[in-house]
């Protein structure tokens, strides 16, 4: 599975240093005319904000893959019942499995964040105005969706946990369309059915959050185009969302956990 998920990111990698590239050379073609937009910013947050939403959803597939079938797979398939039987316990059987997968996860998610980052920076010269923090996000947004999976493999057969986790990151996702969408036409109702998706399900609040420091400093009219999207009309957050993506993680952890100990195997 690992040798997979090298050569496919190693492919995405590829393609994304090639789209840069030749975005970048039709940009300086006319950055040195008249333009009220900065087109060097506006091309690289866009490209780069591509490369954000293609990490976080490599990152998903990765942390859902690694926590599929963690309870109802391998109880079913007997490989569960001698590890809980020893001295380990459930309990230390599911956090370990966890925090396996969700520290390859967000390994995963913070390198391929920073290798698209020296690539665009080593291709084009631009950089975001913020870097760390993004990128810390996203790592934290993984973690977020192992920790929904692992709960999901308490209920659910190994297909049905892959398709539910699935359809609720493409939820996520949605929520944060809707959200761009309200701030566009200046619609209330849908930017408060946004917020509130997105921080029941905070991988997308994360995600939204590093979007919006990408170019959280960029103003004037490239600022405003930026804002409008796909990739640029992102909701701020603060360190309260942080903390409560943490609080989250335990949380479900924690049910996870509970449930799993009166789960009959």
């Amino acid at each position: 599975m690992f040798a997979v998920v090298l050569v496919l990111t190693a492919g995405f990698l590829l393609l994304y240093g090639v789209g840069v590239h030749f975005a970048f050379e039709d940009v300086h073609r006319f950055s040195g005319r008249a333009n009220p937009i900065d087109a060097a910013a506006f091309t690289g947050a866009t490209v780069f904000g591509l490369a954000m939403f293609a990490g976080l959803f490599l990152g998903a597939v990765l942390a859902v893959f690694l926590t599929l079938g963690v309870v109802r797979g391998d109880a079913e398939s007997g490989l569960l019942q001698p590890v809980v039987a020893r001295p380990v316990g459930r309990a230390t059987t599911l956090a370990s499995r966890f925090a396996a997968a969700a520290a390859v996860a967000a390994a995963y998610e913070v390198a391929i964040y920073a290798i698209a980052l020296v690539l665009i920076d080593a291709i084009s010269g631009w950089t975001p105005d913020h870097v760390v923090g993004p990128g810390l996000g996203l790592a934290l947004a993984v973690v977020v969706i192992a920790a929904l999976s692992l709960l999901g493999s308490v209920f659910f057969s190994v297909t049905a946990q892959g398709i539910a986790l699935f359809m609720v990151f493409g939820a996520g996702l949605t929520a944060g369309l809707l959200g761009e969408i309200g701030r566009v036409v200046d619609s209330e109702p849908l930017r408060r059915i946004a917020h509130y998706v997105s921080w029941a399900l905070p991988f997308e609040a994360l995600y939204q959050a590093g979007l919006h420091a990408l170019t959280s400093s960029t103003t004037g009219l490239t600022g405003f185009f930026l804002k409008l999207g796909p990739f640029g009309g992102a909701e701020a957050a603060d360190a309260g969302l942080v903390v409560w993506a943490v609080l989250y993680v335990a949380a479900v952890l924690a049910l996870s956990i509970a449930l799993f100990a009166r789960r009959d195997l």
